[in-house]
């Protein structure tokens, strides 16, 4: 059972992005001349008018890139660091970043490496 609180942030919260399908669907009920509060009702979206707006700034209903430093560590590299350290807890982090300078083919210091380390839970 639903309590009130959490049936009104389901409605109104605004931290989830809409899918695509979710934001194609918007934009048909707008281009069929339907109002946005309308729209909002029929689909139990609140986000519908910066759906359209984009829309109609950008023409596409497509994700947009988000600002920010992109990250250095791969995702690959995230999992060689995590098994490299699974297999021998005992290396230290100068030569956990040599050895992933020569498999990812990425300059990483040891600071970096004790970081990322630090944020997948092993700490030492």
């Amino acid at each position: 059972m639903q309590t009130a609180s959490t049936n009104f942030c389901e409605r109104m919260c605004r931290s989830q992005e809409l899918s695509e399908f979710k934001r194609g669907t918007v934009i048909d009920c707008h281009l069929c001349n339907k109002s946005i509060c309308d729209i909002s009702l029929l689909l139990n979206i609140p986000a519908v008018s910066g759906a359209i707006t984009k829309w109609k700034q950008l023409g596409t209903t497509a994700k947009q890139p988000r600002s920010g430093r992109p990250r250095k560590m791969t995702k690959r590299c995230q999992r060689m660091l995590k098994r490299t350290v699974r297999t021998s807890r005992q290396l230290s982090a100068e030569s956990i970043a040599k050895d992933l300078k020569t498999l990812c083919g990425l300059q990483i210091r040891t600071t970096m490496v004790r970081r990322e380390l630090h944020g997948m839970g092993f700490h030492g």
